[in-house]
């Protein structure tokens, strides 16, 4: 496979597949010959193919046998210390796991762990079987997450641990309005399919954990495919196409919400959003919720997936909740994703200033697409995001716009080619991206068409979901100084991945980095923007820098290009006249205040109390502040404030309801004040740069 065919199938890989490692197997069974091999095959990948320098050694084991643990139990609930030490000898031996296909002591490890498991799901039916009978007048606490704790002494001590964690999913589900019985059902429902998927265990679950634990260790994009997760890639690259258009991965006992796809039926209902934890899944307006919580990943995606037309109802955690409780119901009707609901679009926005009026176009491309079938086959008329994007731009000149910001918010890559030629839209021909093999060659690519489709002022509006292809043209525009970048920090993955049959399943390897032609890699820190927005998208929950052992930055040499202009020399009077403008705009103030609200609470939030009115009491206050940052919002708006925090959970990030009357500006704070102020933004720059 040539390194442009590698590039384009590893963003492929890298945007669509989103599998997570089994939360829970079954009896014990031996490592097969074929999982033997299969395991020598990925230490010599691993050694030989990767990017980076492998090396399988006892330093690595030690790391491994640290991740094996993490993967097996992350939140210390249920191994002991005593059996941590008693496969102590794994600690220096995994590098011989792995290279010589001894998985013997690999496969007890998991059988201890099965048998912990599976008597700790039985004492809780137990404990479920006797009644709730809890006390919630105490001053008990429960630890969020123990993942730094130490390994618990005794199973009296695990008791205790878990006798907390059974009483605070009672107290959860008592407080979203079950009755007792109801929640001895719900608790009841989810350990017994706990126990029941813990006893299908086969041989290759328990590869699947092991495989996980040794990939990980290397980087988060690195990953063993066993022949049923081959086979969950392709229902994933399906169902991104026909479904609901969510990528999901795991996330401990809970499945997140990684990405949506443009165009997709979750992105045009506005009701998911990426890093939003599905807890529950329904079919049809009636169906049975089925709670997800602690469900094989592959099992959920069975359960979201249907016929085209139909109607999927999920119980949905957002990702801005700081209370697990807070879960809420949204309906989407399943559908197919169409080329041209994924097709850059056009508009004109009309910005009245002292002296008139005043026209900037603005160019939503979603992603960076072209009809490959129609490519391949000669044919002079196929459809791509660059001969898009060059229509719209005609139109744009049409109607005499001063500058024109193209908008890549959200967009997560695509056809490598595609960014190449898009940046050729607005420079005359040079390289665009640097590719950097695991031997250290750099190959150049870019734009080989002479001339510009637009010349003008411009501005690229990105946020933290803008990824890949995206951060190629974002830092290409910057490098060249072709125009402004606006938003807020961009994903950070610059690393190419291949996917390689083995005899028994696949890998998918990193086996390349990305470069801007400044020398500065897009891994980790992505591109920074020139003006920077407030965001409500978390970076420690999303993008490159949240997964553990992203490759670094770093840099290589840079090339030789031209520069087109010199917005930098304007940056402190855009800032100054930006700012000006959002401390009188109520939803810039509202994003700024939610950020950093939503983490000052997180970072206060490390437990959470057991006693009923204190738990409520911390929860309506948390409410109420969030009620408040929304009704200052509305109040300046000219908006009728609203009597609930159930009610603002959405409006601020997605589409608006009735009490909005269609008002764009106000019903989408997020994606329209940005829009506008980006635009504005732009003609600041345009003014500017005409008159020096």
């Amino acid at each position: 496979m040539s390194l442009i065919a590698a590039i384009q199938r590893g963003w492929v890989l890298c945007l669509l597949f989103a599998l997570g490692v089994p939360a829970f197997a079954g009896p014990t069974p031996s490592p097969t010959d074929a999982q033997r091999q299969a395991a020598m095959e990925v230490a010599e990948s691993l050694t030989y193919g990767h990017y980076a320098d492998v090396e399988l050694d006892d330093a690595w084991s030690q790391r491994a046998f640290d991740r094996l643990l993490d993967v097996l139990d992350p939140q210390r609930a249920y191994l002991l210390e005593r059996d941590i030490a008693a496969f102590d000898d794994l600690r220096d031996a995994l590098d011989e796991a792995v290279s010589d296909g001894r998985l013997e002591r690999v496969y007890a490890l998991y059988e201890r762990y099965q048998s912990r498991l599976e008597s700790r799901l039985e004492w809780l039916l137990a404990q479920l079987e006797n009644g709730l009978d809890f006390d919630y007048t105490g001053n008990e606490r429960l630890v969020i997450d123990r993942q730094d704790e130490p390994w618990a002494g005794s199973e009296e001590a695990l008791d205790q641990l878990w006798h907390k964690r059974l009483k605070n999913a009672a107290l959860s589900l008592s407080l979203s309005d079950q009755s007792n019985q109801e929640v001895k059902d719900t608790l009841v429902e989810r350990y017994e399919g706990q126990l029941s998927r813990l006893r299908q265990t086969n041989p290759e679950d328990v590869l699947e954990l092991f495989m996980a634990a040794v990939t990980g260790t290397i980087d988060p994009h690195t990953e063993y495919f066993s022949p049923r997760q081959g086979e969950s890639f392709d229902i994933q690259m399906r169902l991104s196409l026909e479904g609901i258009g969510a990528l999901l991965q795991s996330e401990g006992e809970y499945v997140k919400v990684s990405s949506l796809v443009p165009g997709g039926p979750a992105d045009k209902s506005g009701v998911l959003q990426p890093a939003d934890r599905i807890v529950g899944v329904g079919q049809g307006e009636s169906g049975e919720m089925v709670n997800v919580v602690g469900m094989r990943l592959d099992d959920v995606v069975e359960l979201i997936r249907g016929p085209k037309g139909t109607t999927v109802r999920l119980d949905v955690i957002p990702a801005k909740a700081v209370d697990v409780t807070r879960s809420h119901v949204v309906k989407i009707v399943r559908d197919t994703v169409k080329l041209e609901d994924q097709a850059a679009s056009s508009e004109v926005i009309d910005i009245e200033r002292e002296d008139g009026k005043h026209r900037i176009g603005v160019i939503k491309v979603p992603t960076f697409y072209v009809d490959f079938d129609a490519w391949q086959a000669g044919e002079e008329d196929y459809r791509s995001s660059t001969r898009d994007v060059a229509k719209e731009i005609d139109k744009l000149k049409a109607a005499d716009v001063e500058g024109i910001l193209l908008d890549l918010r959200n967009n997560g890559g695509g056809a490598l080619q595609e960014a190449n030629s898009l940046v050729g839209l607005f420079i005359d021909r040079g390289p665009t991206v640097q590719v950097r093999d695991a031997q250290g060659r750099i190959s150049l690519y870019g734009d080989t068409d002479s001339g510009v489709a637009y010349g003008g002022p411009l501005g690229v509006l990105v946020n933290r979901l803008s990824a890949s292809a995206s951060e190629i043209l974002a830092g290409a525009i910057q490098d060249y100084d072709r125009g402004l970048i606006i938003g807020s920090q961009t994903f950070g993955k610059g690393t190419v991945q291949t996917l390689s049959d083995l005899s028994h399943g696949q890998i998918k390897l990193t086996r390349a980095k990305f470069y801007r032609i400044s020398g500065e890699s897009t891994q980790l820190r992505g591109v920074a923007p020139d003006i920077a927005f407030p965001s409500l998208v978390d970076p420690d929950m999303i993008g490159e820098s949240s997964l553990d052992n992203a490759l670094p930055w770093d840099t290589v040499r840079a090339v030789q290009y031209r520069e087109y202009g010199n917005p930098g020399r304007y940056l402190d009077t855009l800032e100054a006249r930006h700012q000006a403008r959002i401390d009188q705009d109520p939803n810039f103030t509202y994003l700024e205040e939610q950020a950093a609200l939503i983490k000052t609470l997180r970072d206060q939030q490390t437990t959470v109390s057991l006693n009923r009115e204190q738990r409520q009491r911390e929860m309506d206050a948390q409410e109420s502040e969030q009620l408040a940052l929304e009704n200052r919002r509305r109040r300046a708006l000219g908006l009728e404030p609203l009597d609930h925090w159930v009610e603002t959970r959405d409006s601020a990030m997605q589409r608006g309801g009735e009490d909005d009357e269609g008002n764009d500006e106000t019903a989408q704070p997020v994606d329209r004040a940005q829009v506008i102020e980006g635009s504005e933004i732009v003609l600041d720059y345009a003014q500017l740069s005409g008159a020096s």
